[in-house]
Formats: C-alpha cells, structure tokens, sequence
C-alpha cells in the first residue's frame, strides 16, 4: 500500500511546491537578512520562524497524503465551510486589528488568519455542491446556490476590511466557465471592468459613450446590419464628444438644468430603445440579454462615484487614484510601487547578487518579505530569476488544469479548478501589483511569501488534490 502511494504521487507538482517553498525561504532570509543574526535558522527572525512554518508545513503535507482519508473531504465539506464562515464572521468582533483591517486571530506570539483557510473549504464546498447528481449551472436554482458558496465567504472577508482576499473569490468564475458558464459573463465582467476604469480615470461621458458604441457594433454584428447600425451609432458618439463644448455655448444655457452624464444618457438610450423595439419580435435571442446588460452597465457607471467613495477604504482610494495617474503621490500612497518598480528594475538580466541588493539591504521596500517578496527576487536574481519564478507557477497551475482534465470523478475535477484559480488569481494580483499594474491590496504571493497562514493554507490547498488525484489509480 505504501508503495501505491508513494508510485502515484504526481511528481512534477511536488517539485514545482519545494522549488518555490525553498526559494521563498531564501529570499525570506535575503529580504530581512541582518548581519547580527546570520543564521537562516535563527528563530528570532523571520527567516528562522519561516523554517518552522516550512517543517510544519511538511507535517501538515505528510498528513493529508498518508493519514487522512480523501472520503472525508467530499462528507464533511459542508459542516467544514460552515465552521470557517463562523471563524469569519467572529473575527469581525474578536480578531486583531492589523492594518486597518480585522482578520487576524492572535494566541501569543501565533497569528491566524481565517481568509486564508476560507479558499480550501469554498473550493471544496463548491466542488461537493457542483459533483452532486442532476447538477446543472444553466439552471437558476443551481446558479443561485453557487453564487451564494461563494459570495458570502467573500463579504465576509470585506467587512473584515480585507478586500485583496476578497477579490481572489472573482478567480472562481473560470471554474465556472469550465462548467459551463457563458461566455458572455466573462465578457460582462470584463466590460465592467473598464467602464469603471473609464468612468475613475477620464469622466462617465467617457464611459457613456464607450458604451454606446460597443452596444451598436454588438447589435449589428448579431443582426448582420453592421452598417446601418453604425451610420446610427457614429454620429450620436460625436455629438455626445461635444456635448462639453455645447453646454459652454451661451445661447445653449438651458441645457444646464439638466446633468450632462443624465442628457448623454438619454442620447444613449435612444439607438439602445430602437434596437429592442425593432427586433424583439424577429426571433432575435440577443436583443434582450443585450439590452439588460446595457441597463446594468448604465447602472454601474453611474454607481462608481458611491462604490469608490463610500465602499472603498481612503487606502486603497488612494492607491487605485495612483495607479491610475489621477494623483501621483511618490512619497505616500505610491511609495510602496514605486520603491518595489525601482528594485525590480534595477536587478537587470541577472541581478545584483545574493544579499547584494540595495533597496533590500535599506529597507526602501516595506513588507518587503511578504507582500513585496517579488522585489528581492527581481532586485537580488534580475530578469532570469523573475522568470525562473514566473514560469515555476506556469508550471504548476498548468499541470493543475491538466491533472483535473484527467480525473474520472467530478468532484476532485472541480476542486482542482479551484486549486488553480486560487493559485493563479494570488500570483497575478500579487506580481501585478509590484509591477504597478494592479492596485497595491496586499495578498501573499503563494508559497514565497513570509507567513504560517499562507504556507499552510496553501500547502493544505495543494496536497488535498494530489492526494484525490492518486485516488485516480485504484
């Protein structure tokens, strides 16, 4: 029996976890290296306390592959998402404020962090809800419970005033599209993403008319009347571009009793009205969910302001207004950026060296060991190092989706999508926003980052499924 198991462990995957592991705790040790403590297993330091975390880890490995039996994550996901929802709920009350936000459990010198354990059990509640017989996401019963698995975990989390850990929840819609999901979603949120932009960085007018056009050409290419509808749309996108210049003409003044964002709308609203009375009775199956996205893209340009300044930390305002070049604050808000672009950037093709890097060794980066760990690899490795790193997680997320396209039992195929959207989604935000392309919203980068709760939860994440996988070969 030993040997079945040990046969069946998927290989490239374990590397692909020691590799990343080890090079963490490296640059762990690199990122607050101190000449009075030179030891890499002094446990008075970080990088001595990441070794404990290391071997915990280890434990927690050896645990899930030869003690615990795979049956039981499949039986008990319920209760176990129940508990961790709790464990979130009760941090809002109990927990340590850190940051501004309260997420943290502390028992001396031990912090704990219920967000990170919530990705395992939501990964494997969705997988036991979406596994269960007669299941079919196109139906709305089935949706809406999906939804729910998801997002109450994930408002949790926001009322904890952890919203970085909440947006790794959105990397679940790429399961979903695996499972049958529209494309049209994707589309949607994608669509979202850049009216909100829009609307932030230039004005709603912007967004408006971004809108309109994409509707019109949206309409024409489905009715095959791409023409027409743009001999439509052109000219209304050019009067709502100098609706500015119309409401500064004098003999114009009676326009200024009305909004200009609230007149561009109705302009707007006109081809949009048009479309839908002119097709809904032709068989069209576009024309509806086509407007109703309309409706709803409206309705978010026009709820940005509130999100952005209502919703949103002063933080992490400020934060997303540098990214996006409405302020430049070098010494405040963008100072963790831009410090973290000049380390990476200076590490040119190779690097400067091990323990050789200046904006480590100065402290010009702060959480330079956990949020900013990616900083020491650029600076100290160069441009080889990052991608050393990079691809290492290409790798692994790459073999997750294969492995989970192999599994018979939908249960292990569903949690191994979740595996790897959780993978993929705290690398991109992470590495993205050292880079200054993403908003800086503090998550760890998986496995390199200083930090129990992350190794842990992550390494629980990861060996649940190499584990289901062996079960693959019985």
């Amino acid at each position: 029996m030993g040997n079945y198991r040990l046969g069946k462990i998927d290989i490239p995957l374990v590397l692909c976890y020691l590799f990343l592991v080890f090079a963490g705790w490296v640059n762990i040790f690199a990122s607050v290296y101190s000449e009075e403590h030179s030891s890499i297993f002094d446990l008075s330091q970080r990088y001595g306390m990441q070794f404990i975390w290391i071997v915990t880890a280890f434990i927690l490995a050896a645990g899930v592959i030869f003690v615990i039996n795979p049956k039981v994550y499949s039986v008990l996901s319920p209760p176990i998402y129940l508990f961790v929802c709790v464990l979130l709920f009760a941090v809002i009350f109990l927990g340590k404020e850190v940051n501004g936000s309260h997420s943290w459990f502390e028992f001396g010198k031990v912090k704990f962090q219920p967000a990170e354990i919530s990705k395992i059990s939501t990964s494997l509640f969705l997988a036991y809800i979406m596994s269960k017989y007669g299941f079919r996401l196109g139906r709305l019963r089935d949706a809406i419970s999906v939804a729910l698995v998801i997002l109450i975990p994930m408002a949790l989390i926001v009322m904890e005033k952890e919203t970085g850990s909440a947006l790794v929840y959105c990397g679940f819609v790429f399961l979903l599209y695996r499972e049958g999901l529209s494309g049209w979603f994707l589309l949607f949120g994608l669509l979202a993403i850049l009216l909100f932009v829009v609307t932030l960085a230039v004005s709603p007018l912007a967004a408006i008319i971004i809108l309109m056009v994409l509707h019109g050409v949206a309409n024409g290419l489905f009715t095959g009347s791409l023409a027409r509808h743009l001999l439509i749309i052109v000219p209304l996108a050019v009067l709502l571009g100098f609706l500015p210049r119309i409401y500064e003409v004098e003999w114009m003044g009676f326009l200024q009793s009305v909004d200009m964002e609230y007149l561009a709308l109705g302009i707007a609203m006109v081809p949009a009205v048009w479309a839908l009375v002119k097709f809904i009775g032709k068989k069209a199956r576009h024309i509806k969910p086509l407007f109703l996205s309309f409706l709803c893209s409206c309705a978010l340009v026009f709820s940005v302001e509130f999100i952005f300044q209502e919703i949103l930390q002063p933080h992490q305002r400020a934060r997303i207004e540098n990214l996006l070049g409405i302020t430049e604050d070098l010494m405040g808000a963008g100072y963790n950026v831009h410090q973290s672009k000049i380390a990476i950037g200076s590490g040119g093709l190779t690097g400067k060296g091990f323990l050789a890097g200046t904006q480590t060794k100065f402290d010009f980066v702060p959480e330079q060991s956990t949020d900013f760990i990616f900083c020491t690899v650029g600076e100290e490795w160069g441009f080889i190092g990052s991608v050393a790193i990079i691809a290492v997680y290409l790798i692994l997320i790459i073999r997750l989706i294969i492995l989970s396209e192999r599994q018979k039992d939908t249960f292990t195929r569903i949690y191994g999508y979740c595996v790897a959207c959780c993978f993929f989604m705290h690398v991109f935000i992470n590495i993205g926003m050292t880079m200054g392309l993403v908003p800086v919203i503090g998550i760890p980068l998986p496995l390199l980052s200083y930090g129990g709760s992350s190794l842990w939860s992550f390494t629980i994440l990861l060996f649940i499924f190499i584990k289901l996988d062996m079960e693959r070969w019985k």
